[in-house]
């Protein structure tokens, strides 16, 4: 295995390097994620209103704990966020807490694998799935900032000076001949 070596800087002190860079993003947004996802299922179920938000909880509880565990195992391997081994143990150690609290030992060895086995496969699919949604944002941007137009067929047109004239003189002429019809209505 290769080590990396970090330059020091000028000055002589050696650079600070933190581990818990990005907690927030591996941390707080998935456990936000959940409970909005856990609400939004609880408000699309059969039980509506009565289930949403302990659903919302518990679906955040749930990806608290095993992104917790996952940083965890992260911080204690000293390996690369995108590391799924860290995924599995992270599944692994949140199932079996989790599972013990709510099953027993049975339940913690089936919470301990659907854990693993459910965090490992949406770590992986995030991984897979980040270069193209990177991609997908930066092609919007482009379009963003440069001239865009609509097919032809759209009913939406962009109109040049003389046309943008020519339909304020058509709506103006409508409107001076709607004017006098409402003050007939008025008058009588």
């Amino acid at each position: 295995m290769a080590e990396t070596h970090r330059q020091a800087p000028p000055d002589g002190n050696a650079p600070e390097i933190r581990s818990s860079d990005g907690w927030k993003a591996r941390i707080v947004f998935p456990t936000l994620l959940g409970g909005v996802v856990g609400g939004g299922f609880g408000l699309i179920s059969k039980h509506r209103r009565a289930h949403a938000a302990s659903l919302a909880a518990n679906l955040a509880i749930v990806a608290g704990c095993y992104c917790g565990a996952r940083e965890l195992a992260r911080d204690a391997r000293k390996s690369e966020s995108d590391d799924l081994t860290n995924s599995v143990i992270g599944g692994i150690s949140s199932g079996a807490l989790l599972g013990r609290l709510q099953g027993g030992q049975l339940g913690a060895i089936r919470y301990a694998i659907i854990f693993a086995t459910v965090g490992t496969t949406l770590d992986y699919a995030t991984i897979r799935l980040k270069p193209h949604f990177n991609n997908f944002l930066d092609t919007i941007r482009q379009s963003a900032n440069s001239d865009w137009t609509l097919p032809k067929w759209s009913p939406i047109q962009v109109l040049d000076e003389e046309a943008l004239a020519a339909k304020r003189a058509r709506e103006e002429q409508l409107h001076s001949q709607r004017v006098p019809e409402e003050n007939q209505k008025k008058l009588i």
